[in-house]
């Protein structure tokens, strides 16, 4: 994982640990590829990209292929608003129909922070949705109008209501206000004025020459990947929809959207209307909520404030974690990519890392994965414990982490685990004729290393159809 100017001792250890664990989730999910930045303050700390970036080639991916990054494009819009707004041409509490005409009298009532803020009852997608599913091009602007001049499903100011029609009209406002383009603008005012250099509008923007992952679907129900070109233009959409960057530019975008940034190019006022919880989904599992182009987690020490974005063949997200001072962002090129589960996971070791510490020398030594019959166990030191952790779980690291007491160079005791694992057993390493550990022994259970295990397994489970111990047929 490339990593540039980080001076703390906690987060250079966690860094290190994060490809270790995202290239077992890689591999164990059979994802194509995924590109991960760390950003704090507008400055990328660490990159990484694995897997590939089209699976016909094998093409490896790198941190400088673009990927669609779908509904984080709402951020940027929902930026160039608020710099609209900060320059003095329009006002939150406008009316849409002031600036756009040919809307149906109703939407024409809604007032430009509800657009912003999915609070204005519009359409999500129209009559028809095909654009979203590779059946039809994406909206034009004549057809875009079109659709809005329909009564809107909901009232304004009523309930949270997602739309990307809204920030399509939202995109044709910006047109009227400001006498140019949508795209042309938003590269000159928000793109370029946050110094991005791997972020476009939409596809007819990006540079001949420059890496593109194309994306692919889920592999069931087909039996294979798919590949799905992810090369389309997304027209009047491309406000809600058609951005096209790298996780280091997300992430470093999204990092100087915080109120405390010192680098940004919004005020820190506009940075905190944007950053208010506004409306909340009364119908998600988790609570969430949706401020001005932002998504949001419930209030807490581990709040989160970001985007997501899903379009054919990509899935993204970001998440900036006030309590770290950090921004995560993972852009993926399947259409069942984890980004969300993978931003989460990865936000799970920096805390755990935050929370112990850079790992003592003792127990740095003790940092290895081993494997069983079960799959990977990782040792994963910091501080004064050495944490024992499934990478395979999307969050490795939780409130029953089992945590080991390192006691002698080979040995030491589970100090704490779930009732349920071995707490108050001891542990211990057994090493070959030439120091090398072979064995890790967790109370009772013994972890190979990956190759022993493989050879173990197969020669027990191809020798017999039946178990160990007695047969069937054993009196």
């Amino acid at each position: 994982m490339k990593k540039n100017g980080t001076d703390s001792a906690w987060l250079k250890a966690a860094l290190d640990y994060v490809p270790q664990w995202l290239g077992l989730q890689l591999e164990r999910f059979r994802q194509p590829g995924c590109s991960v930045a760390i950003a704090r303050g507008g400055e990328t700390l660490a990159e990484l990209a694995l897997g590939v970036a089209d699976m016909r080639t094998g093409k490896p991916l790198t941190p400088r292929h673009r990927l669609r990054i779908a509904s984080h494009s709402k951020s940027f819009t929902a930026t160039g608003v608020m710099l609209l707004r900060e320059q003095g041409k329009i006002g939150l509490d406008d009316p849409i129909g002031r600036y756009v005409d040919g809307l149906h009298k109703d939407l024409a009532r809604a007032r430009i922070g509800e657009l912003l803020s999915h609070a204005a009852g519009v359409t999500r997608d129209g009559p028809d949705a095909g654009q979203f599913l590779d059946r039809r091009a994406f909206l034009s602007r004549a057809e875009l109008l079109a659709d809005l001049r329909d009564k809107p499903p909901l009232e304004a100011g009523v309930q949270l209501k997602y739309s990307n029609h809204g920030y399509g009209l939202l995109g044709l406002m910006m047109e009227q206000v400001t006498g140019t383009e949508y795209a042309s603008w938003m590269v000159r005012h928000v793109i370029d004025a946050a110094g991005l250099q791997e972020t476009v509008p939409d596809m007819p923007r990006l540079a001949r020459g420059a890496p593109m992952a194309v994306g692919h679907s889920s592999e069931f129900p087909f039996g294979q990947r798919l590949i799905v070109p992810g090369d389309n233009v997304c027209d009047a959409m491309a406000p809600a929809a058609g951005f096209v960057s790298t996780a280091s530019d997300v992430a470093r975008f999204f990092s100087q959207l915080a109120p405390d940034s010192k680098h940004s190019i919004l005020s820190p006022a506009s940075r905190r209307e944007m950053a208010q919880r506004r409306w909340r989904d009364p119908c998600n599992v988790f609570e969430s909520h949706y401020g001005l182009g932002t998504m949001l987690s419930a209030p807490g020490p581990r709040e989160w404030m970001g985007h997501t974005g899903g379009l054919q063949g990509f899935l993204s997200r970001t998440a900036r974690y006030p309590a770290l001072d950090l921004t995560v962002t993972a852009l993926t090129n399947a259409q069942d990519g984890l980004s969300t589960e993978w931003v989460e996971g990865i936000a799970s070791i920096l805390f755990a890392f935050q929370h112990h510490g850079a790992p003592a020398k003792k127990e740095a030594a003790w940092a290895g994965r081993w494997w069983s019959l079960w799959g990977a166990s990782d040792l994963v030191p910091m501080g004064n414990v050495v944490c024992q952790v499934v990478p395979a779980m999307f969050v490795p690291f939780n409130a029953a982490t089992t945590e080991l007491a390192i006691t002698g160079r080979d040995t030491g005791v589970v100090q704490k685990a779930s009732a349920y694992a071995s707490p108050g057993q001891a542990v211990r390493r057994v090493r070959d004729a030439h120091g090398v550990p072979t064995e890790l022994w967790v109370g009772g259970s013994k972890l190979l290393p990956k190759d022993a295990m493989l050879a173990e397994a197969t020669q027990r489970y191809r020798k017999s159809k039946t178990r160990p111990g007695r047969s069937a047929t054993s009196a």
